[in-house]
């Protein structure tokens, strides 16, 4: 697609989209200035920095964010942190199927399973397997 119709999916002026690639927060386009073109990645580029603009980081931690190599952290609560790699932000990724396996999760860290067990003797100790 050539700059018109990526300013034009985006919502955002040409000259926001040129300070994006100078900045380096969209990649630079195919071809020379004057066949420029873009791809679905430009695209998405676009739409991750303007979501994690929306969500109010500034352009410094924009770049520090998606620049980290373990993911985007994202504080959740007290001593829940969710790490998010950076391509997924603003990526159209199904989120119900994520929700519901982090509930499975935090449920299986979380939950005491200690009203489970019936007795103290067949309780196992934190760290062990009954596996051999």
């Amino acid at each position: 697609m050539r700059i018109r119709e990526l300013v034009d999916r985006t919502g955002i002026t040409e000259r926001q989209l040129r300070y994006l690639i100078s900045e380096g927060f969209v990649p630079r386009p195919y071809g020379g200035r004057a066949n420029a073109e873009y791809g679905a990645e430009h695209l998405e580029a676009v739409r991750r920095y303007l979501r994690l603009r929306e969500l109010g980081f500034p352009p410094a931690a924009i770049r520090v964010l998606l620049e980290a190599r373990q993911g985007v952290p994202i504080p959740i609560a007290d001593g829940v942190t969710l790490v998010v790699d950076p391509r997924l932000i603003a990526s159209g990724e199904p989120v119900a199927p994520l929700v519901e396996r982090l509930q499975r999760v935090l449920r299986e860290l979380l939950e005491d399973k200690a009203d489970v067990v019936s007795s103290p003797t067949t309780r196992r100790s934190p760290g062990r397997s009954d596996r051999t």
